[in-house]
């Protein structure tokens, strides 16, 4: 009943996905939804999505929650980490034990701050369509269970999805079309970093409560993240307008 039951969610998913791949798509929105279904299918803790910008740098674009980010920009920092690996090679790295000394030699400083948030496990899945990989998944674990061949399998698939809404209606040999959209994509993320540190100072609340109300509003109103992002930080737009997260209230994982 279990497997039933996930294969069900899985295909609503899939549809899901599917049916936000339209024209002018919010492209941040989707990989946020796309990383808060990997930790609701996968059992993994956090997951994040980066992507290569026009000069090959990693960047940060969308994290189930706000440590897994925080710890990925300190991997891209040092430029180390099984992600930015996975990134330069096209290859999966699944099932690495981080309090194991072998990874504490190959990533020392990643390693040793994914252990102090919490993190002993951790899994790199490359965002590739054919040949061309244009970042990686990231997925973290608090417990040491391992993830079987289904779930990497799995974990590929959500990567394949991810990678074909970020090349959608651009072709591998348009890449000058192709970095002008990740480059609009990774300024619109800074926006919206910038917004959620308005409002968690405004509300006194967490950054992720702060981001989960104001993308609530975005989408009743079928407003896109970047443009309200842009409102607010030009002063254009009253942030007094976005209800403030019910203290108390339980996080929707459900992205």
């Amino acid at each position: 009943m279990i497997a039933m039951a996930r294969e069900r969610r899985l295909a609503e998913i899939f549809v899901e996905v599917a049916d936000s791949l339209v024209e002018d798509f919010d492209v941040i929105d989707l990989l946020h939804r796309l990383s808060a279904r990997c930790v609701e299918l996968l059992d993994v803790s956090a997951a994040g999505i980066l992507l290569a910008d026009a000069h090959g740098e990693l960047q940060v674009i969308a994290a189930s929650d706000e440590h897994t980010r925080l710890l990925e920009l300190f991997a891209l920092q040092h430029d180390q980490g099984p992600c930015v690996e996975c990134y330069r090679t096209g290859t999966a790295r699944t099932n690495i034990d981080l309090t194991r000394p072998e990874s504490a030699a190959d990533w020392p400083r990643f390693a040793a701050r994914a252990r102090e948030t919490g993190y002993v496990a951790t899994h790199a899945i490359p965002l590739r369509l054919r040949s061309r990989v244009v970042g990686a998944l990231n997925l973290f674990q608090t417990s040491p269970h391992v993830l079987d061949r289904d779930d990497i399998a799995l974990a590929q698939a959500l990567a394949d999805v991810a990678t074909i809404a970020i090349l959608q209606q651009r072709t591998l040999e348009q890449s000058h079309v192709e970095n002008s959209q990740l480059e609009s994509a990774l300024t619109s993320r800074i926006l919206i970093e910038q917004v959620k540190g308005v409002l968690a100072e405004r509300w006194n609340t967490s950054v992720d409560d702060a981001f989960a109300a104001f993308r609530t509003y975005a989408r009743a109103r079928h407003l896109r993240l970047s443009e309200l992002a842009t409102q607010i930080i030009s002063g254009g737009f009253d942030t007094a307008a976005i209800p403030p997260p019910v203290p108390g209230r339980t996080r929707d994982h459900r992205g």
